[in-house]
């Protein structure tokens, strides 16, 4: 069965499936679909929660074993298996389809992914899991969905802004969601009162914005290595939180390593970045990293992303960050 996440919470009134999959590239999203998930689950008594990171060359085997390895204090068990790659492979699709088989009243699956292609989506696996379970598919606010999105935001918050007041944050967050949520929570958190004007919002949005995760890309593609440290250093201090700024950078790796996959083929860089200004900036990063080394930064990236999920690593989240902005910079050996 699928739904989407505004069906899930009436969903999950109605009782428990034994499979729940959450898809889609919008952390947000897919972490509060996550969380009303456990919520219920809690609810109906399933107090243990195992968390499995799928990385390249996991072993499948382990979720078939942790099935069977229920605690002696816990008669119900969440397991919960995070794919980042979003193909877990001929031993992963095996393994989670003879989970189905284990899945039932005391044994509950939360598998997360990223976004499923049409082929994804209508491979055995997925087809074979979403018999026996729920498949929430997330998909992106666009640039003209945000002003509604920032509104219903507003009003759950208890809030109220002006048209204009909610254009400046849409514009000002470029589609994060994330970052519209902690700025949402700050307008609460500040007690307004009446309807949030556009001079409030401005001033909200701009107050703690002596850095921003956009001038921490531009001084990365620059290899300012300096005053990029300086300005990740700030964000921390400022209190803006790791999957932001993860988010901003893996989003210009994505983004560099589709230029540079493009120029390959021929098409002019004027073309592929429109704002004129960022031009030189593009060049001079497709000039210092080739296209190996930027799908090298983004497999780091995924990892500091374990890392703020709770995951085992050898770093915590802002240690990782300070060393992908470096490699970024071309400050050390990728």
């Amino acid at each position: 069965m699928r739904t989407n996440p505004n069906q899930l919470q009436q969903s999950l009134k109605k009782g428990l499936s034994p499979i729940y999959i959450v898809s889609g590239d919008e952390p947000l999203l897919v972490q509060e679909c996550c969380d009303q998930i456990r919520s219920a689950a809690k609810k109906y008594g399933f107090t243990e929660r195992e968390l499995i990171h799928a990385e390249h060359n996991f072993d499948w085997g382990t979720l078939l074993a942790s099935a069977g390895n229920m605690s002696l204090f816990s008669e119900k068990k969440l397991i919960e298996v995070r794919v980042p790659g979003g193909k877990p492979g001929d031993k992963g699709s095996k393994a989670l389809q003879e989970f189905t088989a284990l899945a039932d009243q005391d044994l509950l699956l939360l598998l997360v992914l990223p976004k499923l292609d049409k082929s994804q989506l209508n491979s055995k696996w997925v087809k074979t899991l979403e018999q026996s379970g729920i498949l929430t598919q997330i998909w992106p606010v666009s640039s003209q969905e945000m002003p509604r999105w920032i509104n219903q935001r507003l009003a759950t918050a208890g809030l109220s802004a002006e048209p204009d007041a909610v254009q400046i944050l849409a514009e000002r967050v470029e589609g994060n969601l994330l970052a519209a949520s902690q700025e949402i929570e700050k307008l609460k958190l500040s007690k307004l009162a009446g309807q949030i004007t556009t001079e409030m919002m401005e001033h909200s949005v701009t107050s703690s914005a002596r850095y921003s995760v956009f001038d921490l890309i531009d001084t990365s593609l620059a290899a300012d290595a300096a005053k990029a440290i300086k300005t990740l250093d700030g964000l921390r201090v400022e209190g803006v939180e790791p999957p932001i700024v993860l988010w901003a950078i893996a989003r210009e790796l994505r983004t560099l390593i589709d230029i540079a996959e493009k120029l390959d083929q021929g098409q002019p860089l004027s073309r592929l970045v429109r704002l004129q200004k960022r031009q030189p900036l593009v060049q001079r990063a497709l000039h210092r990293l080739n296209k190996s080394q930027l799908e090298s930064l983004l497999i780091r990236a995924r990892a500091i992303d374990i890392s703020i999920k709770g995951g085992a690593t050898h770093q915590s989240p802002w240690a990782g960050l300070l060393e992908l902005t470096l490699n970024f910079c071309g400050q050390r050996t990728i």
